[in-house]
């Protein structure tokens, strides 16, 4: 079972954030260890193993950046561990904001990530898992890895 059948929710880029707080708390209660304490020991276990498989997907759900590293994930078009060969003219554009790095940068690096979202943002807004294609998933992956490149450079801006 997957995390978005886990909540009984579409596979889909973003999460209604409303349903999955709903979904997990009901989940929650359900499962929680504190009312298995009467039961079986491996009653008990089931119940602790549900409980931490739901704070799992409940903390990659509620944020955008894990839920499409996990859709890619199950889609099986993003492993673990990958290395992603980013486009030369991405790596360009990045070695010049790099080079020109200061405390004002991450405006224009926020700037540089939301055009790569717009790109995107037909794919992601109007995702159906139903008919969605090789080349879109493909188009996602390469997104990810932009997006992400971009952040470990906003990170070493905080740092």
């Amino acid at each position: 079972m997957n995390y978005f059948e886990l909540f009984e929710l579409p596979v889909s880029t973003t999460i209604n954030r409303q349903l999955l707080a709903k979904k997990y708390f009901e989940l929650q209660k359900k499962f929680h260890p504190d009312f298995y304490t009467q039961a079986s020991d491996w009653e008990q276990q089931e119940a602790l193993e549900k409980t931490s498989e739901l704070n799992n997907a409940f903390k990659v759900l509620k944020d955008p950046d894990a839920t499409l590293q996990y859709l890619l994930k199950i889609k099986q078009v993003l492993t673990e561990e990958e290395k992603y060969p980013l486009p030369a003219d991405f790596l360009m554009e990045v070695m010049e904001l790099n080079e020109n790095l200061t405390d004002s940068s991450a405006a224009a690096i926020e700037q540089f990530e939301q055009q790569l979202h717009a790109g995107v943002a037909t794919i992601i807004n109007n995702y159906d898992d139903a008919s969605v294609t090789s080349a879109q998933l493909l188009q996602l992956k390469e997104y990810y890895y932009k997006k992400k490149y971009l952040q470990r450079i906003l990170e070493r801006l905080d740092g």
